[in-house]
């Protein structure tokens, strides 16, 4: 990489005159945002059944809330990075965390389906439009050139660890509330919603407060002249590490999704692991992100990036095709590793391919801009693979039809390995040309 501040992207972007403890402190607070923010949106995961009961619901109007959230998001993404460009990355988050959290109080008070529908709606804008590109913009301007894997790997490992932590304490309020008080599920779901919402605006005053270091005040103020966000997109369109980047992101993704069907796969009577074990072994699978994500940014900033990127999306590539042979191994430890293998290897890729941004050689006043770009591509997938899960595993009962799932992901990410390799081979042309 080029030592030149121009060459490297990052221009006024360095946090050169901000101390490494200023920077680490700001990535700890973003890290902590990033996993405060999003689980009072998604505590169907643990809380579905209580959900229904409290807000008098049925699964068909909780899965409306969860496709109008989705959709905003997908609606988001492009104007998410054009806002990230024209306001500060640091106020954006700042209203997110306190807008979300005000939208928490209300949504603990047990709303009917109507105001149920505003606010998740309201949620896809918050953590969606105010929210996402601002926290990678953010990210990307405090982190020095040589941090960008490990800054990137902290945000992703260690927003995992922080959403672990807090499911921890949250089913802990729960399940203290309901057995040692003895009150009902409606009163302890509503402390849970309390424990997210105060901890969300808490964060927010705080991130509002906290002073910017040097480099990013700088990229935040850089030229803030009136510009054409058609001109800009073109550009962006244009630039071939960009749609690389977006093809990386596109392919690591479906890894990351192919995890959600682990635990129904694992339970097939032809493997013949109980719910139980197979649960077991897909939530120990969570706790590999913090090993997978900033384990694999400190390799990419200590060797190379797009390399260790390259490797994970190859080898979580074979160790799906291996997967598909489970029915064949009688041994289920060897399963149980396999399946904690893929973790490390998919949040590993997760906490580096937003790292490469780095190397797109994009202009700081149209970083947030960009961001959006790669996201609507990349993110793409959230509304495509539900569909082909459910067609392959409906049309082929049993094992086969997630063997037939899991080899078209193994596929996606060789692919994106091939994206990673052509990233790479453009890098070495443009240093050797410089």
């Amino acid at each position: 990489m080029s030592s030149n501040p121009a060459q490297s992207g990052q221009s006024v972007a360095t946090p050169l005159a901000s101390t490494r403890a200023d920077r680490y402190i700001q990535l700890a607070l973003l890290v902590v945002a990033a996993g405060a923010i999003y689980p009072i949106l998604y505590l169907r995961q643990v809380y579905q059944p209580t959900m229904l009961e409290v807000f008098h619901i049925s699964e068909a109007q909780l899965g409306y809330l969860y496709s109008a959230l989705g959709t905003i998001f997908l609606v988001c993404y492009l104007p998410s990075g054009w806002l990230a460009d024209r306001v500060a990355p640091r106020l954006l988050i700042s209203f997110s965390l306190i807008a979300t959290g005000a939208l928490g109080l209300w949504y603990s008070t047990a709303p009917s389906f109507g105001s149920l529908i505003v606010i998740f709606g309201a949620w896809g804008l918050t953590t969606g439009l105010t929210f996402w590109a601002a926290i990678i913009k953010r990210v990307q301007t405090i982190a020095a050139a040589d941090e960008q894997g490990r800054f990137f790997g902290f945000l992703d490992g260690g927003r995992g660890l922080i959403e672990a932590l807090l499911a921890t304490i949250a089913i802990g309020l729960f399940a203290w509330v309901t057995r040692t008080r003895g009150e009902s599920t409606a009163v302890a779901f509503r402390l849970v919603v309390y424990m997210y919402a105060f901890l969300c605006i808490g964060l927010g005053v705080v991130l509002g407060l906290v002073r910017d270091p040097q480099g990013a005040r700088a990229a935040a103020t850089a030229k803030r002249e009136k510009r054409n966000v058609l001109r800009d997109l073109a550009s962006l369109v244009k630039n071939p590490q960009l749609a690389l980047l977006s093809a990386i992101v596109f392919c690591g993704y479906q890894v990351f999704w192919s995890t959600y069907s682990f635990s129904a796969y694992l339970h097939e009577k032809e493997i013949g692991l109980t719910v139980v074990v197979a649960g077991f072994i897909t939530t120990l699978k969570l706790w590999m992100r913090p090993i997978g994500g900033i384990g694999g940014g400190f390799l990419g900033d200590r060797y190379s990036k797009t390399s260790v990127l390259i490797v994970a999306l190859f080898a979580a590539s074979a160790a799906l095709v291996v997967l598909m042979a489970a029915p064949g191994i009688s041994n289920h430890v060897i399963v149980a590793v396999l399946v904690l293998f893929i973790g490390v290897m998919t949040y590993a890729i997760r906490g580096l391919y937003w790292s490469l941004l780095d190397e797109c050689k994009v202009p700081p006043e149209t970083m947030g801009l960009a961001i959006g770009l790669v996201s609507v591509v990349g993110y793409s997938p959230d509304a495509v693979l539900p569909l082909i899960n459910g067609y392959l595993t409906q049309t082929y009962p049993g094992v086969y039809g997630y063997q037939l799932y899991f080899g078209y992901i193994a596929f996606m990410s060789a692919l994106g390995g091939v994206a990673a390799i052509m990233f790479k081979l453009r890098l070495g042309k443009q240093g050797a040309q410089q």
